[in-house]
């Protein structure tokens, strides 16, 4: 998941706090931050609620193999200990690790209200990070928008972030409009930068996009499967003549609504085409059919489809490519995808934190399980460059659905030194 400070966040890891004896035995380190005894109480709700969420909601009762209660026995402890969010949320984080699961995470407070407010104005900084793995408090900038107090302050897609320095910005804090935050951050080159970086109301960047500046071709592109993609889908395939040439640009897209990836597969396929298969912990399966209907469409689009996906491309944009390929209707261009599809839901947590968990298996209707897997692009092509002049998937993309022979089409050569 990526966390956004203009959009949808991801969830950092770290070992959490230090025990209290080892602190001890070196006199010149402070002793760590106590919680509260009101810290302590909630601490516990919020843990003894994600522990028990997982022991009966998730969708396999063995849970991977975990031993559920042994977990208990060493996070609970470390979770009542935390003097505040970001050291609870770290320990939760740490103890969902274990079921090895990109679903299964939480997301503090401050986060979730990002969540909820992310079609909303609000104060931004301006960037897209992703968790670095194996590296707890470290971020990957993912994004930086154009015209934010980011990119001001010359921030760079690629340049990492460290929060594990102390007196600097971590994802566990809101921020507010005209409050200056300390960014530490290391840059292409391995330099280490801090930078001030002064957050301002940023208006939601729309959510979905269509591109007919080509002739022939409409690029649609939608950050997310949020609702209402289904009938702008339908909208702008019924103004497209048939012979239109579709791009569905899912690269970066980390899922969403179920709902909604039925919408656009029903946009292109015919109704009640079994596309997939969810079970549920009980072993109960259900076969996912398209609904049909397509927003102004009175029937699935006969325009020719090329999806394109990158390793970003996560959950319901996985799904769909992959259901697409499966039945013939489009080609797949890019590299290969996450391979986090199960199901999940969120529950809110008694401190207004958010726990994502995966209640459902999927297996495609060709029986093919995503998870840990991905789908394989009919095309390979190489990661988006925000940077670049040409788009080189793009162009991949455009010359499969136009019957060129797709190996002429490469990236440009690298400029001789």
């Amino acid at each position: 998941m990526s966390l956004a400070l203009i959009a949808a966040p991801a969830f950092a890891r770290d070992p959490g706090v230090p025990a209290p004896a080892a602190v001890a035995a070196a006199p010149d380190v402070p002793a760590p931050a106590r919680p509260t005894r009101e810290r302590a109480r909630m601490n516990q709700r919020v843990f003894d609620r994600v522990w028990n969420e997982v022991r009966s909601q998730y969708y396999d009762p063995g849970l991977h193999g975990v031993d559920w209660n042994a977990a208990r026995r060493t996070y609970r402890p470390r979770a009542l200990a935390a003097p505040d969010d970001r050291a609870l949320y770290r320990v939760l984080g740490e103890m969902l690790d274990l079921l090895d699961d990109d679903h299964a995470g939480v997301a503090a407070p401050a986060v979730a209200r990002r969540i909820d407010t992310v079609r909303q104005a609000r104060p931004a900084i301006g960037v897209t990070l992703r968790a670095d793995a194996g590296k707890p408090g470290v971020y990957t900038v993912e994004r930086v928008r154009e015209g934010s107090p980011a990119e001001v302050a010359g921030i760079v897609r690629g340049w990492r972030l460290d929060t594990t320095r102390p007196g600097v910005w971590f994802p566990e804090l809101d921020v507010a409009e005209g409050q200056a935050v300390t960014l530490a951050l290391i840059d292409g080159e391995g330099v280490s930068r801090t930078l001030t970086v002064t957050p301002r109301i940023m208006q939601p960047r729309p959510p979905f996009n269509a591109d007919l500046s080509r002739p022939g071709v409409a690029i649609l592109r939608f950050d997310a499967f949020d609702p209402g993609l289904g009938d702008w889908m339908g909208r702008q395939l019924a103004a497209l003549p048939p012979e239109t040439d579709v791009v569905l640009d899912l690269r970066g897209n980390p899922g969403g609504r179920l709902l909604e990836a039925d919408a656009v597969l029903s946009c292109f396929l015919p109704r009640d085409l079994a596309w997939a298969t969810r079970t549920t912990r009980s072993g109960r399966a259900i076969v996912l059919k398209t609904a049909g209907g397509c927003g102004e469409l009175d029937a699935p689009a006969p325009n020719d489809v090329a999806v394109l996906v990158d390793a970003n491309s996560r959950s319901a944009a996985e799904l769909t490519p992959a259901a697409l390929q499966e039945a013939g209707r489009a080609v797949v261009v890019g590299e290969r995808t996450a391979g986090a599809v199960l199901i999940s839901q969120d529950t809110r947590l008694p401190d207004g934190g958010r726990l994502s968990l995966s209640r459902s298996d999927f297996v495609t209707a060709g029986g093919v399980r995503l998870e840990k897997r991905g789908v394989t692009p009919d095309v390979a092509a190489p990661a988006e460059d925000e940077d670049a002049e040409q788009d080189p998937a793009l162009e991949l993309a455009i010359a499969a659905l136009a019957g060129s022979a797709a190996q002429e089409v490469r990236a440009p050569a690298a400029a001789p030194l």
